[in-house]
């Protein structure tokens, strides 16, 4: 398998990003290793959030939910997904699949960190990896926060603004990751941020996990994901896991998945179900305190 690994002096100048990353080797199909990035934040003995980003962002994504939940003692390990942040990229768009990519989150997680007990916190494709690991290993779960997220099988056309989206990552001569990130965002995003959403991709071969995300995503109900997904939801369907939703109120991409959420899966029913204001779909990036409050008073109820 062909990688890109960004230099590490490209990650010089992150802005209110102070945690050092710790890293681990998960395999690849090739019977080789690639290194996957993750920050570990917080007291070591104190409850665990697993904080999952998505497309086509990284950890730096949930810098001011981190410094909300570690102040309240919360541990936080954020990974890096395998073509994303500071972990290794796989340069062909061939080599990434949804079923890889779950595979080398749950390698992390489990084989290697061991975590158990955990609040999953997942937005974007944080969601869709988490959800299904949630499914499928839930004695290591203890809750769910599924923000700006859900669990697509195929069954159910994605949004128009979706397939906008999707045309525009692959047709881009130069994918803009800054702009996608900002153009996600209900509020302005600083330059120093907006470079800090490029720094992991200095150049184009740098991009595929980016490039060949969207279409990984099941569109069709005989997608290579669809069957695993559907098992998930038929699992989150009778689980008593307690499952906050706590989603913002300018996403046009998620929007309509909470209510899906809130009506099939019990441990969503009798909770009161926050609206993050005037936030878009990177609603860490809009309201980072508001969602860290919201997610430590939900590990701390």
């Amino acid at each position: 398998m062909e990688v890109f690994r960004t230099p590490d002096d490209a990650f010089a100048l992150l802005p209110d990003f102070p945690w050092k990353p710790s890293y681990a080797q998960v395999a690849d199909p090739d019977g080789g290793t690639l290194r996957m990035a993750y920050v570990d934040a917080g007291p070591v003995d104190g409850p665990v959030a697993v904080l999952l980003h998505g497309e086509p962002s990284w950890s730096f994504l949930y810098r001011h939910v981190m410094r909300v939940l570690v102040d309240r003692g919360i541990r936080c390990v954020a990974p890096d997904l395998i073509g994303f942040g500071r972990s290794d990229k796989p340069v062909h768009g061939s080599d990434y699949s949804y079923a890889r990519l779950l595979e080398w989150t749950r390698e992390l997680l489990f084989d290697h960190l061991d975590v158990r007990d955990v609040t999953l916190v997942g937005q974007d494709w944080g969601g869709l990896l988490g959800l299904r690991l949630v499914a499928e290993h839930p004695d290591r779960f203890a809750r769910v926060v599924a923000a700006n997220t859900g669990l697509p099988t195929g069954d159910v056309d994605m949004p128009p603004v979706w397939w906008q989206f999707r045309r525009a990552v692959e047709k881009a001569e130069v994918l803009d990751v800054g702009r996608l990130v900002a153009s996600g965002c209900a509020r302005p995003m600083a330059d120093e941020v907006r470079a800090a959403y490029d720094a992991p991709f200095p150049d184009e071969r740098s991009k595929a996990g980016p490039r060949v995300m969207p279409s990984l995503v099941p569109t069709r109900p005989d997608d290579p994901a669809s069957e695993a997904n559907r098992a998930a939801w038929q699992q989150l369907s009778v689980s008593e896991v307690p499952f906050l939703l706590p989603f913002s109120d300018s996403d046009p991409i998620t929007g309509a998945m909470a209510p899906i959420l809130r009506r099939h899966v019990p441990g969503a029913r009798d909770l009161r179900h926050p609206t993050i204001e005037n936030a878009g779909h990177f609603l860490q990036e809009d309201a980072g305190p508001q969602l860290g409050r919201v997610i430590a008073d939900f590990m701390q109820h």
